[in-house]
């Protein structure tokens, strides 16, 4: 393990024991795993909230025998095709389809293809995972 800096926090004995609790049943080794964890999601989310490159996927299932919703989909996606690094598509059953769509790129413009993509009537469920690059996390 490389150079590590130590950090003092001063917690209600409730919380101490809900984080212990949780960093247990989340599989982390120590309670300095789970803290890094969280403390790279909050970073993830604030590189969100401002102007830096991302990455994420966007999940949806839909009902491919609705309408021409596989080309309206299709058509909202060559729309944020610089955007969008790769795509898989996933029989779930003889109806339903979910398809990732991997993106990277400006965080508004990620959602505006949310946006889009929810639009499409048809759509069951769609939701963003959202990631980092890489670059602005440690």
């Amino acid at each position: 393990m490389g150079r590590v800096s130590r950090a003092s926090i001063s917690l209600e004995p409730e919380l101490f024991e809900q984080f212990d609790a949780f960093a247990a049943t989340s599989g982390y080794a120590t309670r300095s795993e789970a803290v890094k964890a969280l403390m790279r999601s909050a970073l993830v989310q604030q590189e969100w909230q401002g102007g830096r490159d991302v990455a994420g996927a966007i999940v949806m299932v839909y009902d491919h025998h609705r309408g021409s919703i596989v080309k309206k989909l299709t058509d909202v996606q060559h729309d944020f095709g610089e955007l969008i690094v790769c795509s898989q598509h996933v029989h779930l059953d003889h109806h339903h389809c979910m398809e990732v769509v991997v993106v990277r790129g400006a965080a508004a413009r990620i959602r505006q293809l949310l946006a889009g993509l929810k639009a499409v009537k048809g759509v069951k469920h769609s939701a963003l995972m959202t990631a980092t690059t890489g670059e602005g996390v440690r």
